[in-house]
């Protein structure tokens, strides 16, 4: 049996706020689809990203970070590190472990693909705002500032 479905709702924030996530959604893949070059796969993109941007230094981290299985991280690590954009050095503190980070290449794609995603926002934002809209998106901006916090 399943449930009936929900009332709509007549919350102004609840309103704002599931469409503020539908729309942050579709900005996130949109973004992942300006950046992903050189054949890069997302979830290879995706690691990438994150040991660019040193939130894991570890595969097992980087897995957990991603929300996806060790061997499945260790395929796209594999990947990354035959195209030479990662490597893996011994861990001076643990030998059994190995340290991630980006190679020259790695990080000069990893660069190139922030620029990328920049350059779109930017573009994008500046071919379909007018001042007064741009105004708003910075308050809007700062009040996204202020629920982070």
């Amino acid at each position: 049996m399943t449930a009936p479905p929900a009332a709509p709702t007549t919350d102004p924030a609840a309103v704002v706020t599931r469409d503020l996530r539908a729309v942050i959604s579709r900005l996130h893949r949109r973004l992942r689809e300006v950046a992903t070059s050189d054949g890069l796969t997302p979830s290879q993109v995706a690691a990438l990203t994150r040991i660019g941007k040193r939130e894991a230094s570890s595969a097992s981290a980087l897995a957990a970070l991603e929300g996806v299985r060790p061997q499945s991280m260790a395929a796209t690590l594999a990947t990354l590190e035959e195209r030479g954009l990662v490597r893996r050095d011994a861990d001076p503190e643990d030998g059994r472990r190995q340290l991630l980070s980006l190679t020259e290449t790695g990080r000069s794609t990893f660069d190139g693909e922030r620029q990328a995603r920049r350059e779109w926002l930017a573009d994008a934002v500046r071919t379909h705002a007018d001042d007064d809209e741009l105004r708003v998106l910075a308050r809007a901006v700062a009040i996204l500032e202020r629920v982070l916090a």
